[in-house]
């Protein structure tokens, strides 16, 4: 039923099985509660009971299962994954050793690593994992897990953002995204919200209005921005007038307090310049789409079907912010729903030649 796509049923189903199970059969019931929790993970169901499946796990370990205690365990990474909980995943990860498992679960681990190897922006190790599983599926014969693995690998070749350079923009490729954080660069980053370059990184992901005078800065490098320019870009307002200027000061002031170790913010005749002190260009790195709600369609671009709550727990918001988010979209047929009540749900199909990688919100690793 749940290849079928009728997810609901198939959950029903094997809770039917559960129940009919005796407290003796306690591996078979061990085993309906992870096909379950499969089913929830492949509906975007988040929110079942982890505890309920670790539990599962460590009956199905107890009792010499160690396939399905495995495929527990990845289930549960996967989850982790999906969330952006990066940490937690890999720690889970490292528990497990894929060598005497069969081959779909030995691609199913490669799956994990190329994934978190991907939102860490380790393109090679991501390709390497993917090269992996690839020859694991062949094994297993599984169409369902070889498509998987194809699409994994798409988004390895797909643009993943944009660069802004003297005026000049351009596609990146994840690799291409790697080198930039790596090099001597200073970059403005539009897809974490944070400023770098190859020695410090400073978050202005909490100060949106710090980072837009930073970007703006950062796009017309080395020229100046005009102070009417910032305050619409920052404040957002067509007209200026002195209250807005002596705002745009004490901003610029806060702004240089925060980039002290990395540029100097100073100011023009026209309005602001920046300046690197360790790095010899300046450049913006952008989202490959720029869209007010990128982050609810970074997710729904999967291509499977998320509810509200699902939704809200992966982005870390609440369910009225998801929501609101999801009516703007459907406004604008960017997505769509069927259902009602609690049975709602919301899909889109994928953004067609960007990968979304960096639209997702956890946060990457500065090493």
């Amino acid at each position: 039923m749940a290849q079928l796509g009728d997810h609901v049923r198939a959950k029903a189903l094997l809770r039917s099985a559960a129940q009919a199970f005796g407290k003796k059969e306690a591996v078979a019931r061990a085993r309906c509660v992870v096909a379950e929790a499969e089913i929830a993970l492949a509906s975007r169901d988040l929110a079942w009971p982890a505890k309920a499946l670790d539990a599962a796990r460590a009956t199905l370990e107890e009792h010499g299962d160690r396939v399905n205690a495995a495929h527990a365990r990845y289930l549960e990474v996967r989850r982790l994954l999906l969330i952006g909980r990066l940490d937690e995943a890999e720690r889970a990860l490292a528990e497990l050793y894929p060598t005497p498992f069969p081959p779909a679960l030995t691609a199913v681990h490669e799956l994990v690593v190329a994934g978190i190897a991907m939102r860490r922006l380790r393109a090679k190790a991501a390709r390497a994992a993917l090269a992996r599983a690839e020859s694991a599926a062949r094994h297993a014969g599984i169409p369902a897990l070889a498509a998987e693995i194809e699409s994994a690998l798409l988004v390895l070749n797909t643009p993943a953002a944009r660069l802004i350079e003297g005026g000049a923009e351009r596609l990146l490729l994840l690799e291409e995204v790697e080198a930039l954080l790596a090099s001597k660069a200073f970059v403005v980053d539009a897809c974490r919200h944070v400023v770098r370059d190859e020695s410090k990184v400073v978050s202005l992901a909490k100060r949106p209005v710090l980072f837009a005078l930073a970007r703006a800065l950062g796009e017309a490098w080395p020229g100046d921005v005009s102070r009417d320019t910032l305050i619409a870009r920052a404040f957002r307002l067509k007209l200026a007038d002195e209250s807005h200027r002596a705002r745009l000061r004490v901003e610029m002031g806060r702004l240089r307090r925060m980039l002290r170790t990395l540029a100097d913010v100073s100011a023009t005749k026209r309005g602001f310049a920046l300046a690197p002190r360790r790095a010899c260009e300046v450049v913006v790195l952008a989202r490959p789409v720029e869209e007010k709600h990128a982050a609810v369609l970074a997710f729904l671009a999967d291509g499977e079907s998320w509810s509200t709550s699902a939704l809200a727990l992966a982005l870390g918001a609440s369910q009225r912010t998801v929501q609101r988010a999801l009516d703007s979209l459907a406004a604008a047929c960017k997505v769509q729903s069927f259902g009602r009540g609690r049975a709602r749900r919301w899909t889109t199909p994928p953004m067609p030649g960007f990968a979304t990688a960096l639209l997702l919100p956890a946060p990457l690793a500065f090493d």
